[in-house]
């Protein structure tokens, strides 16, 4: 006597199944880690948008004094306008989210495959 259910699944189940699989596919699209890159490539288009780059890196000392390099960019970024300081501060607090969330992924993983 066989199963009926095994060889021949119901609706239900072809319903439920689907839904499984859709959110299989779109877990990783939709979780955080994904969002915060999105956010971060948003925020260098807005600041590509709002700077000349190139200049900045043109302007940039080249002696390879860290000090010297350092102080540039603080001037740069005090002399830049609110709207690309609120946007290099987003761009920096969304990879050190991702950051966060990849250190948390991999140990998650690091933990299961040692338990």
């Amino acid at each position: 006597m066989t199963n009926n259910t095994m060889n021949n699944p119901s609706n239900i189940e072809h319903i439920v199944m689907r839904r499984v699989r859709a959110i299989r596919v779109l877990r990783p699209i939709l979780s955080a880690g994904t969002l915060s890159i999105a956010i971060f490539i948003v925020a260098l288009w807005g600041i590509g948008r709002e700077v000349w780059v190139a200049r900045v890196f043109q302007n940039m000392p080249h002696s390879g004094d860290l000090l010297a390099i350092g102080n540039f960019y603080l001037a740069a970024f005090n002399h830049t306008r609110f709207v690309v300081q609120a946007l290099t501060f987003i761009a920096f607090a969304s990879v050190v989210y991702f950051a966060r969330e990849f250190v948390r992924t991999v140990s998650f993983i690091f933990t299961r495959a040692h338990a």
